[in-house]
């Protein structure tokens, strides 16, 4: 299952007391899905498609509890994969033009709105229903990896919008006009996981929220876990190329002839050829710096060398 998925499945189960937050969400599910249809007659149609029948039952029963009759079918759709999809069918009656113009879909004049009134987003509850309901018609999540949240509308002023309601929440979002449609969006898996836990997806935020810790602690492991291995390994080269210079200077007989400290230098290592200087500057006596005893070492490399 998909992020989108898990939390689309867990957002249709949240319960919705309050009038005002269920008008918010029928309203941001039209903006997300819906399509407005004038008839002969004065006549008023409204088209929720959507690809998730658990979301198109949610809205079946959001348009239900404000009283307005609807009709859900299913087609196939003819590209981009012929997936089945749901249409929620919404009649016209004086309830169902009361609930839209309620709702901020049409105004006075029957007209579709570009977005809600400020009244159906005025409170925190409501603007999280709305957004909510955008995320359920015309939204998309994933991580982790390629982390990204997509809410679609029609237009870059209706994102604008969105991403106002999501600032206001303290989640940012971006905005791109794609010409023929418009999104509000985040790469970041800390807002996605704000935005989820904001429109009621908390234990969807809280997995990804889990997830993008071990994420973390994993890459600061590997990390170090490469930055001692590259240690061990300069320290391994480092030790043999001094104990070769010693066996040089043995060789040659230069190594009788070195001042104390430098004989000393090469006394330890050639006893502890694993060591670090740390660990040589510990034991030499009397006990020396890490900076001696590397300098002292360095000093019998370019004997050797000369």
């Amino acid at each position: 299952m998909t992020l989108s998925e898990e939390a689309r499945a867990e957002l249709v189960l949240s319960t919705r007391r309050q009038s005002c937050c269920r008008l918010a969400e029928l309203s941001g599910l039209a903006r997300g899905a819906g399509t407005f249809h004038l008839r002969a007659g004065g006549e008023i149609g409204v088209h929720l498609d959507l690809a998730d029948p658990a979301v198109a039952r949610r809205a079946f029963s959001l348009l239900k509890s404000f009283g307005v009759a609807a009709e859900l079918r299913t087609y196939q759709r003819q590209a981009f994969g012929r997936e089945n999809r749901v249409q929620l069918h919404v009649g016209d009656s004086p309830r169902t033009v009361q609930t839209l113009e309620e709702a901020g879909i049409i105004d006075t004049h029957l007209a579709p709105m570009p977005f809600p009134p400020a009244r159906i987003t005025r409170t925190p509850c409501c603007r999280a229903s709305y957004l909510r309901g955008v995320f359920l018609s015309a939204g998309s999540a994933s991580a982790p990896g390629s982390t990204h949240l997509e809410l679609r509308v029609t237009s870059e002023a209706a994102a604008e919008h969105l991403a106002e309601l999501a600032a206001t929440e303290n989640v940012p979002l971006a905005t791109l006009d794609r010409t023929r449609y418009a999104i509000a969006y985040t790469k970041s898996a800390e807002i996605l996981a704000d935005f989820l836990a904001l429109v009621g997806a908390s234990e969807t935020a809280l997995i990804l929220s889990e997830s993008a810790v071990v994420a973390t602690a994993r890459s600061v492991a590997n990390r170090r876990a490469n930055a001692d291995h590259a240690n061990l390994v300069r320290t391994s080269v480092a030790a043999h190329e001094q104990l070769a210079a010693i066996h040089r200077l043995e060789a040659t007989g230069q190594l009788a002839e070195l001042p104390e400290d430098l004989a000393q230098a090469a006394r330890l290592r050639s006893d502890h050829p694993f060591s670090s200087l740390s660990e040589l500057a510990t034991i030499a006596d009397p006990p020396a710096t890490r900076v001696a005893i590397h300098r002292r070492l360095r000093k019998l490399r370019e004997l050797a060398e000369g």
